[in-house]
């Protein structure tokens, strides 16, 4: 792992969502404490992609924005080109510089780009405030390269985010990611609030800027065929841990975990092969209450007195990484 550009140990984030301190005195109530992240490691080589995957709840955008630095970890570290994320935001020079080499793409397009700014001003901002270019016209022509490299027209600079349809705003929010030419991109789900026929535009366009710039990308999705189309790597995660890591070509070919297979089954099967679905019943539990032993088990057909009381760890099955006590003792 330590040739990796991006390495996460142990990472853990938790929130406190308990009410204010008067109501908890009152009504005689604790505190709340929601455990978001809960130990999770992985690594992304240079080049790559790490799709990580899983229902809404489940941890994935908290862990983009520990990458990125917008929350603070409660425990574990993540370290970008060997050096530790946390630490270096602490320093206003050390940040600065990280900031330009990772950035990140959020998932509304309609959301993260300011109304009130021309298409100028949003792509030009990451240039004017990492000192990068100041000069008017020298700002144009960057801004223009940008918008053609993500395939719009330098003339588009003049006009204003509701002028654009939601393909072409996400388009403008990928030029102003690469504006300070990063190595690594925190992509949150960039292509869920658009039509089908954009996703796929959006994902080629992605895919060819990482061949011509050799980016590196977590991408985030609860999708799988667009995980599938644009990953090397594949994590799952269910409740705040990564319950299954594996290469692409392996996890879809052979999934292991019961969740890893819950999420495939739900994929609309277009050849009608008529293979076995076994569905899953059951919500995803509360992260206030989790439940005992791994987290799955209520949902799981295979789960037995052991998943209920002990938690699985990752381990290593046939060079895939999996938190099943079915899968390690040869159940499944």
């Amino acid at each position: 792992m330590s040739s990796a550009l991006v390495e996460v140990r142990d990472l853990v984030k938790r929130f406190d969502v308990s009410p204010p301190w008067l109501n908890r005195v009152l009504e005689r109530r604790p505190r709340q404490i929601v455990q978001a992240v809960d130990g999770v490691s992985f690594a992304i080589e240079r080049g790559q992609t790490l799709g990580l995957v899983g229902e809404s709840g489940c941890g994935k955008s908290t862990v983009a924005r520990l990458l990125v630095g917008l929350h603070r970890p409660s425990a574990g570290t993540v370290h970008f080109d060997g050096e530790d994320v946390t630490r270096a935001l602490a320093s206003p020079n050390q940040a600065r510089a990280l900031r330009r080499r990772l950035q990140m793409i959020f998932q509304d397009p309609y959301a993260s780009l300011n109304p009130r700014w021309s298409v100028q001003a949003i792509v030009a901002e990451p240039l004017i405030e990492q000192g990068l270019e100041r000069a008017p016209t020298a700002l144009r022509e960057r801004v223009a390269a940008l918008l053609a490299s993500v395939g719009l027209a330098a003339a588009d600079a003049g006009k204003f985010p509701h002028q654009f349809s939601g393909g072409q705003r996400q388009r403008i929010s990928i030029a102003r990611a690469l504006a300070t030419a990063p190595d690594f991109l925190v992509c949150d789900e960039p292509t869920s609030a658009l039509d089908v026929s954009v996703q796929a535009q959006v994902l080629n366009l992605m895919k060819d800027l990482q061949r011509e710039r050799g980016l590196s990308y977590l991408f985030i999705s609860h999708n799988l065929a667009v995980v599938r189309h644009v990953s090397d790597q594949v994590g799952v995660m269910y409740l705040g841990r990564l319950v299954e890591w594996a290469p692409k070509r392996a996890l879809f070919a052979r999934p292991r975990h019961p969740y890893t297979r819950m999420l495939l089954d739900a994929v609309p099967d277009l050849q009608l092969s008529g293979r076995p679905r076994t569905p899953v019943q059951g919500e995803v539990p509360n992260p206030l209450q989790p439940p005992s032993g791994c987290a799955f088990h209520p949902r799981c057909p295979h789960a037995n007195d052991r998943c209920r009381s002990e938690r699985p760890r990752l381990r290593e099955v046939d060079g895939v990484r999996v938190a099943c006590h079915a899968v390690s003792e040869g159940r499944l």
